[in-house]
């Protein structure tokens, strides 16, 4: 364990973030044992036009304006900082020298800033853990001289236009630059170790408090008339994420039973011939405390997911909260899910994955059903914060030998 230090955060996730948030999770962890500054990303100014009318947007006007404090206290040992400085909106800009420079302003800009607040809190030699913020986090080292820097890495985020534009070039050259790089999968971990040789691969942390199957009793209402065997999916539906002709085969291929999808749809799925498919139930979505029970109800559960850039190297933080309620699990293989192996059944082709969940059904018992919990279970947001100790820990004694 580290403990005793202080740790700066940065991110692309803000701490008044609406969703779930693997950047506020580990900060909570890491505060436990340490002191940290959760630091999020100042307002730029586009979004400042373009979104004027949100409260977060308001929120950060506000302390830019000066009326409200932008340094929080969270917690004994956690602080959040809002930035009081407006930087540029540079992403449209090509590569070129003019994009270094501004790039290099907005750093500064931010730098500047988190110096001031380590200084009010009196911080010493810190740890910089960088959330994926491969802009604003380009000249952290040089700029804030982190006593260790770590790249988290949870998205192949470079899929994306937005981020392809210069990330593709900057990611790596960022990644070269810090102390180590920790993924939350091999793929992620295993695409930047070829530019920096401290690249782990670190896990997922999750909070599976509520996927208790001992605290499950019937089925949910729009479920009771659903004729099984049940062949469950739970998350939002989404063509970018999800393969459509695989689960259009699934549900013309199942003799019996039915295919069952809890979720919001996106319009490719709602144009989809699931849709005109009798063994075919869309539940719509469902609220946090409601989905056990749902999961509860699946015989088996799917991630029949596309394979592209954008998914080939997430966790899918879904299949651990069907493994938490006991469920026998197919998936469509990719190299992240390989750490999966042992307790969810991989497909490989549109045929297999219908034969594997016969023989997923087939196969089920009590006691692998115990042994699917207590694997899921194993990945707590303290396991995982242990994991990335480990690696600050072994960086941290090569630096010591080679400073010797």
């Amino acid at each position: 364990m580290i403990q005793g230090r202080d740790i700066v955060v940065i991110g692309i996730q803000p701490w008044d973030i609406s969703i779930g948030s693997n950047c506020k999770n580990l900060a909570e962890e890491f505060a436990k044992h340490n002191r940290v500054l959760y630091v999020n990303e100042p307002l730029n100014r586009i979004t400042s036009i373009r979104e004027k009318h949100t409260e977060e947007v308001k929120k950060r006007q506000e302390i830019i304006k000066g009326r409200q404090n932008g340094l929080v206290q969270v917690s004994d040992s956690l602080w959040t900082l809002y930035p009081k400085k407006m930087i540029e909106s540079i992403n449209w800009v090509p590569k070129s020298p003019l994009y270094t420079f501004l790039n290099k302003r907005n750093n500064r800009i931010f730098y500047e800033e988190i110096e001031q607040t380590l200084d009010e809190l009196s911080f010493k030699d810190v740890i910089l853990f960088n959330d994926s913020s491969m802009f604003l986090g380009f000249y952290a080292k040089e700029m804030l001289s982190p006593d260790l820097s770590i790249y988290y890495i949870r998205d192949n985020l470079v899929s994306q236009d937005y981020f392809a534009r210069h990330g593709l070039e900057m990611e790596p050259e960022l990644a070269q630059k810090y102390d180590a790089v920790v993924g939350n999968s091999d793929f992620l971990a295993n695409y930047l170790k070829e530019y920096n040789e401290h690249s782990y691969m670190v896990g997922q942390g999750c909070d599976l408090s509520l996927f208790d199957r001992g605290k499950i009793s019937g089925r949910p209402e729009d479920m009771k008339d659903i004729p099984g065997p049940v062949v469950g999916y739970l998350g939002y539906l989404t063509s970018m994420r999800l393969d459509i002709p695989l689960m259009e085969h699934l549900a013309g291929s199942m003799k019996e039973g039915s295919l069952v999808l809890v979720g919001p749809e996106d319009d490719d799925f709602k144009q989809s011939k699931l849709h005109n498919m009798d063994n075919v139930y869309f539940l719509g979505n469902k609220q946090a405390h409601q989905l056990p029970q749902y999961i509860a109800a699946f015989d088996v559960a799917i991630n029949p997911q596309a394979v592209n850039d954008l998914t080939i190297g997430n966790y899918p933080r879904k299949v651990d909260e069907y493994l938490a309620m006991g469920k026998p699990v197919v998936a469509t293989y990719t190299e992240a899910m390989i750490y999966f192996e042992k307790y969810v059944y991989l497909s490989k082709s549109v045929q297999e994955f219908a034969e594997l969940i016969g023989r997923a059904i087939a196969e089920d018992n009590e006691q692998i059903a115990e042994e699917r919990i207590a694997f899921a279970k194993s990945h707590t947001w303290e396991n995982n914060a242990e994991n990335i100790y480990q690696v600050m820990k072994r960086v941290m004694e090569e630096k010591d030998v080679k400073a010797s």
